[in-house]
């Protein structure tokens, strides 16, 4: 769907940093080189050696400048980089002069046109490019920006605009134009924004919309129906236990019961990303119904007051989904950012390697990933 929405024969090159957004980047990186990704992005030269070791073999550019020593070692790893601050982009070129690299380092430029970030401005982008392009050992391999909020479409075709410009001055000052990418999951989900030479879809790869399309809006934005999202999140009790009126439940407490209640212990709290700001504020699902997180957050459990569940009471043999579907209900990430004040894309990356992860394809389980691997 990502494909069809970049245009026929433009290169897709998912992102996968943090942990590709929480969800495990060689699980999910391996099963988007199978289904044909062009290449990837992450955000540093670790995650890009990471993903070379457990034989990704696709394109990879780290989308933050990374320190110059080691720009040998990106280059013997066929990983392309990114420019955008003059006195790194000299010390960079600097370390590959002396480095001599047995293959050229690509390097992607990144232009300010906006979002106050990152990159070259308009007034130094040809002298960055230049350099580049003369360097040995260096080849000017992309430009690209990123949008600040693709939803806003002034500021949008503001950006563009400035793109362009620069694009433009490159031209003037006699440089070949590199590959040119600017648009990621906001602006693959609305139509009216430019794709160019490549495209960095992020948390649309995980089936997640961004939150600024969500609303109103949403049956409007092509393709944002489509979207499923990948991952939930899943637990079994550890206790279910019966408690009188007037007990407190965990630390502070900031609930108490004011009835006799059934109390199931969810072993997954804020060590494992789900955050203490949650506490009370969160539901979970069991037997297909809602029920109350109750008490705050512990580093390593949650509660969950099941005593309004009908049928036989609930046990540890129950599956409760924290964040995802079960019978007609459903849990999103959305939501849950809502109720943290944040967005998506936290809630998800925040997931922590200690929760184990199990991959589907075909409704099979495939494998597993756990802090024991």
């Amino acid at each position: 769907m990502l494909r069809a929405l970049a245009g026929q024969g433009t290169p897709v090159h998912p992102v996968v940093k943090a942990d590709a957004y929480g969800h495990g980047a060689i699980p999910v990186a391996r099963a988007l080189q199978d289904a044909g990704a062009d290449g990837f992005c992450v955000a540093t030269l670790d995650e890009a050696l990471a993903l070379r070791a457990a034989g990704i073999e696709r394109p990879i550019l780290v989308l933050y400048p990374i320190p110059a020593g080691l720009a040998g070692a990106a280059a013997a790893a066929r990983v392309a980089v990114t420019a955008g601050d003059d006195e790194l982009l000299d010390a960079l070129l600097s370390a590959l002069r002396d480095a001599g690299p047995a293959r050229p380092l690509d390097v992607h430029l990144e232009v300010e046109t906006g979002l106050g970030r990152g990159g070259f401005d308009l007034a130094h982008i040809v002298t960055a490019a230049r350099a580049i392009a003369e360097a040995p050992g260096a080849t000017l391999a992309g430009a690209w920006t990123h949008f600040q909020a693709t939803d806003d479409e002034p500021r949008t075709d503001a950006q563009v605009a400035e793109f362009d410009g620069a694009m433009a001055a490159l031209t003037a000052a006699g440089l070949a134009l590199p590959p040119r990418h600017v648009a990621a999951s906001g602006g693959l989900l609305l139509d009216d924004v430019v794709s160019l030479d490549a495209v960095r879809p992020g948390l649309a790869t995980y089936g997640l919309v961004p939150d600024e399309l969500l609303g109103d809006g949403l049956s409007a934005v092509e393709g944002a129906a489509e979207l499923r999202p990948v991952l939930s999140l899943h637990a079994r009790p550890v206790r279910v236990a019966d408690l009188p009126p007037g007990w407190g439940i965990s630390y502070g407490p900031t609930f108490t019961t004011e009835r006799p209640s059934r109390i199931a212990t969810l072993p997954l709290g804020y060590g494992d990303g789900w955050p203490r700001v949650l506490s009370n504020r969160a539901d979970a699902l069991v037997r297909g119904r809602r029920v109350p997180l109750v008490g705050n957050v512990a580093m390593d459990a949650v509660m969950a007051d099941v005593t309004d569940v009908p049928g036989a009471p609930v046990s540890v043999a129950d599956e409760f989904v924290l964040l995802g579907g079960q019978g007609d209900e459903r849990i999103t990430a959305a939501q849950l950012a809502v109720a943290q004040g944040t967005n998506s894309w936290e809630v998800v990356t925040n997931l922590s390697a200690r929760l184990p992860r199990v991959y589907h394809a075909a409704s099979v389980p495939r494998s597993t990933r756990t802090l024991v691997d």
